[in-house]
């Protein structure tokens, strides 16, 4: 934080008016299910992005990354044009069109910025890069707005601007999650519930596994299985996929021609279960049971909408013949990371199987470190 305040003012001549941090998240369970009003269980991560702002009142918007390097990207507020830009300065541009567009007179801005969340890792870097400008933002301006709509005015950056379909689950978690829980967001009416997670007392641990596989939403792959979830939703003449109970699910599949779809399909609505079931486990005190749910989430991922990779494979599957209590890929997919639920003894000897499996397979060597439920978006340092 002292950095990145330090960082501003060698940019801009003068310190900023604030510094705020936003996290990236581990989505526990509940893939491609929030763009199909469907139900999500992320939490956040203590992996923060942190954006020193000040206001400009010239129409200016001046962007810099001490990660990207680069010289400050500058721009006029009142010439965002959506897709008309790409890296990661779309990002943080997209918000203050997002703003604008919704009626909220950002002027210009200052901004730097510093992430420790990992890029392309699945652990939603590009959320909280967009949920960080928009909290700055909103609370130097005075909008007022709640955190849900500093999420919608995120996933609207990312969707309109920078032009990856998400839904908002991201944004959401990245605004909303509180430390020591996980966040059961319901992506239909928005509604949220807190759901205690501290596996410590109960001798277990949750490890993320980041494949150093870099992926992207943005090269149609997700969109694909967007569109099939769309289609199947037409094809069942039901609003969205959450519509189709899970009880009926074979009725449904029965009903849909198309392969793919029907494999889409599949896979929202056992997710949607799979969600309910691990909150249950949660409320009665049993995190252990919740590991079996996370291999089937995978196996679901894997099989069936098939967004999986061989090293987000490997490593679910060397975790488990370590001992570990179940392990799926995390985000998007394509790369990126997976979880593991182990013994909190046990995670020692699942790092190192894991690691010399990736060095017999002759992949990159993982990144390990442990997840803790830390809290959303915050205002860290004022100026």
């Amino acid at each position: 934080m002292t950095t990145v305040a330090a960082g501003f003012e060698e940019l801009y001549g003068a310190p900023p008016e604030g510094v705020w941090a936003a996290p990236g998240r581990v989505n526990l369970i509940g893939e491609y299910t929030d763009f199909n009003e469907g139900l999500v269980l992320p939490f956040a991560l203590p992996h923060r992005t942190f954006a020193a702002v000040s206001r400009r009142f010239d129409g200016v918007l001046r962007l810099h990354s001490a990660d990207m390097g680069g010289e400050v990207v500058t721009l006029r507020v009142d010439a965002l044009e959506p897709l008309s830009g790409s890296g990661w300065s779309a990002y943080p541009a997209g918000v203050v069109w997002a703003l604008r567009e919704a009626g909220h007179a950002v002027t210009g801005a200052d901004v730097h910025l510093s992430s420790a969340v990992p890029t392309g890792a699945g652990l939603s870097s590009s959320a909280a890069l967009e949920v960080v400008t928009a909290l700055a933002l909103d609370e130097l301006h005075g909008f007022g707005l709640g955190r849900p709509e500093l999420a919608r005015i995120a996933q609207r950056a990312e969707n309109a601007f920078v032009g990856v379909p998400c839904g908002i689950m991201d944004q959401t978690a990245s605004a909303c999650c509180a430390e020591g829980h996980v966040l059961h967001l319901d992506t239909r009416d928005l509604s949220t519930r807190q759901v205690p997670f501290d596996l410590a007392p109960h001798g277990l641990a949750l490890l993320v596994v980041n494949t150093r596989v870099k992926h992207t939403l943005g090269d149609g792959a997700y969109a694909a299985r967007r569109a099939a979830c769309e289609a199947g939703a037409r094809q069942l003449g039901v609003g969205s996929l959450r519509d189709i109970p899970y009880a009926r699910l074979p009725e449904a599949l029965a009903r849909l021609g198309s392969e793919t779809v029907r494999h889409c399909v599949r896979h929202v609505v056992t997710d949607n279960e799979r969600v309910e079931r691990v909150v249950a486990y949660l409320a009665a005190g049993d995190p252990r049971a919740v590991g079996p749910v996370l291999t089937e989430g995978h196996a679901s991922l894997r099989d069936d909408l098939r967004v999986s990779c061989a090293e987000l494979d490997l490593a679910v599957t060397t975790s488990l013949e370590a001992g570990a209590l179940g392990a799926r890929m995390t985000g998007g997919g394509f790369g990126g990371s997976a979880i593991v639920l182990a013994e909190a003894d046990a995670v020692d000897p699942v790092v190192a199987s894991v690691r010399k499996a990736f060095t017999e397979s002759g992949y990159t060597e993982p990144e390990f470190f442990p997840a803790s439920p830390s809290a959303g978006a915050h205002r860290v340092h004022s100026g």
